[in-house]
């Protein structure tokens, strides 16, 4: 059942969000946005080469990432808080997912607190959800996205549908952030849902 988190509800759960190196930046942008609009700050890590990225597709700086978290942490401090299962959350996506993140996720690797925060997540059994960009697949990364589908984790790619009539890009980055927020139960009102063709 989708909960309806208004601006006014403040007692809403945690979310854990990674953003890594993989191109896609605009996606976590709308989703971060899409999470302040909701009065659900994420708990937000990102990565150095999410950072490189960010100035070629986002054309600012990281403060535009992070003015949106609640608590930003260093991809480096595996003694943070989300690295440990008794640090109750609401569960986490990392977007976008890189293909050595990915890799990360599906062979139990967490050598940084993206990786790790993904695995206590596993370990708990909260929704972690992955969002590839890049295309396309080579067999390798099809395996790992298997390996980590197998482990518990959800795939959603960024690829937005066309049925809901975007008229501009921000329609696209919104219904890749909605299609991410109804893995957690969260209604963003960013997306019209399909009801059949009549």
């Amino acid at each position: 059942m989708l909960r309806d988190l208004s601006p006014s509800n403040t007692s809403v759960p945690r979310l854990v969000v990674g953003i890594t190196g993989g191109s896609g930046i605009p996606y976590a942008l709308d989703l971060l946005e899409t999470l302040s609009q909701l009065n659900l700050h994420p708990h937000l890590i990102v990565s150095s080469g999410a950072r490189r990225v960010h100035t070629t597709e986002g054309r600012g700086n990281a403060e535009d990432l992070e003015r949106h978290a609640y608590q930003v942490y260093d991809e480096m401090d595996i003694g943070a808080s989300i690295a440990s299962g008794s640090f109750r959350t609401l569960g986490m996506v990392i977007v976008p997912c890189s293909s050595s993140t990915l890799a990360k996720v599906a062979h139990g690797l967490g050598d940084d607190l993206i990786s790790r925060a993904a695995h206590v997540t596993l370990k708990e059994r909260r929704p972690l959800i992955l969002v590839p960009r890049e295309a396309p697949y080579p067999r390798p990364m099809l395996e790992n996205m298997l390996k980590a589908h197998d482990a518990g984790a959800s795939i959603l790619p960024a690829s937005p549908g066309f049925y809901h009539a975007p008229d501009d890009a921000k329609d696209l980055l919104g219904f890749l952030s909605a299609r991410v927020l109804d893995q957690f139960g969260i209604e963003s009102g960013k997306m019209r849902r399909w009801e059949g063709d009549s």
